[in-house]
């Protein structure tokens, strides 16, 4: 799949859960900015990608994939959306070629010659031949990115799978080793690349004849589709970060109305987006945990600046910019965000909060969390029913959800401003449960 084509199929899918069957196709296809035809086409290229890497689907979940992510997506402890990035950037013809290497070097050593022997006379008919170039650039890539080893020796070099560890581990070490990372990608980000390993660990497994219950200790209900699909640009914002380079990407604020846009190759069918250009240098990557977003920081000609992941297309990378002025760019930006409950860069303001102790409860819950997630705020006085917890932050807004979530635990003392934004939010809410 081309690059473009994946930005279209990530807003796609993250469209078609968050909607949950609330649009129909054209309605649909208006707000992600494509036509109808292409809405059917890229939802018959989905159920292809699907179905080929789920052929063992049961007869009554091989459904259509608009269904089953409107109304069956939670039915499975695997993130349904991973599937993408098992299809990502990689052609049919790629995609064939390489499968039939690895598979050749499954079993034995092989000089890319013989490889590309065996790739001429295996490929599918409608396929393009490789010739000794394209073999020897698919094994230098398998090579960088660690799934084949190149043997030591003289000329012509031999190739073969990189399994040394997995394969010197005992049954039961494998068993750990895979808890282990399925733990990990399971409460851990980035989780893509941790869920991909356990994947082919458990593939492993099974092809060992262990019990499938053996592999599945487990079990996780994954919430936040967005942060998997995000993780698509996160590395190459971080390796840009890493060499301290600009990036450029067709950008769409939450606020806008459309969420991607195709490319326009012919100038016959130019036509303007709601999307904008923006050339910036990546500075730092943020997580949000409480709403599973992520965050880029990076500054641009208009000082520092933040973009929401997901609003992000067509990225790629440009050139670098040097190191003395890239280091007074980071320092700038942690002045900025010293304060920052999140990613706000606003005025300073100190908040005081009052919080009641759960009544007769030991532990106490209430201030075990402020503390664990109060961050470098303070308990500056305690009393036996309540404490005072103090925090200096940019901004009230993103602080704002976390101490609403404490309910009638949580009296905001100052700034006045977010005590009445506060008390009119909770008056809001008791107006919904008036009696009728």
């Amino acid at each position: 799949m081309a690059k473009e084509s994946f930005d279209k199929e990530i807003q796609f899918l993250r469209m078609l859960v968050l909607t949950r069957g609330a649009f129909n196709r054209q309605q649909f296809a208006k707000r992600l900015g494509i036509s109808v035809h292409t809405f059917d086409k890229t939802i018959r290229r989905l159920k292809e990608v699907a179905k080929a890497l789920h052929p063992q689907l049961p007869q009554e979940q091989d459904r259509e994939l608009t269904e089953t992510l409107r109304f069956s997506s939670y039915d499975s402890a695997d993130p349904l959306l991973l599937f993408l990035f098992r299809a990502k950037s990689v052609k049919e013809s790629e995609s064939q070629r390489i499968s039939l290497l690895l598979a050749a070097m499954n079993e034995q050593a092989l000089t890319a010659r013989e490889l590309l022997e065996l790739c001429c006379s295996s490929l599918s008919s409608g396929l393009p031949l490789p010739d000794e170039k394209t073999i020897r650039s698919d094994l230098k890539y398998l090579e960088e990115v660690g799934v084949i080893i190149r043997e030591p020796g003289p000329r012509p070099y031999r190739y073969r799978i990189q399994d040394d560890l997995v394969s010197s581990l005992t049954d039961d070490e494998l068993i750990d080793l895979y808890d282990f990372v399925d733990v990990m990608a399971n409460t851990q980000v980035p989780s893509v690349q941790g869920y991909l390993l356990r994947d082919g660990l458990k593939k492993r497994l099974l092809r060992k004849e262990a019990e499938p219950t053996a592999v599945e200790p487990f079990l996780y209900k994954y919430h936040y589709h967005s942060r998997i699909l995000d993780e698509a640009h996160l590395f190459t914002l971080l390796q840009a970060i890493r060499c301290r380079r600009r990036v450029h990407f067709l950008y769409f604020s939450p606020k806008t109305e459309k969420s991607y846009a195709s490319r326009n190759t012919n100038p016959l069918f130019e036509r303007e987006t709601e999307g904008k250009v923006h050339r910036t240098l990546p500075l730092k990557v943020v997580y949000d945990h409480q709403y599973g977003r992520w965050y880029l920081l990076s500054h641009g000609r208009e000082g520092i600046r933040k973009y929401r992941m997901e609003g992000i297309t067509q990225i790629e990378e440009d050139e670098s910019v040097d190191e003395a002025w890239y280091e007074e760019k980071q320092s700038e930006l942690a002045e900025k965000i010293k304060y920052s409950w999140l990613v706000d860069t606003g005025r300073p303001v100190t908040v005081r909060a009052r919080f009641y102790n759960p009544e007769g409860q030991e532990p106490n819950f209430v201030r075990d969390r402020v503390l664990l997630q109060g961050q470098w705020g303070q308990i500056t006085a305690e009393e036996e029913h309540s404490f005072i917890y103090e925090i200096t932050v940019n901004g009230t807004t993103e602080i704002k959800p976390w101490l609403r979530s404490f309910g009638s635990s949580c009296e905001v003392l100052e700034p006045l401003k977010l005590r009445r934004e506060m008390i009119a939010e909770w008056k809001e809410i008791h107006a919904y449960y008036e009696s009728v």
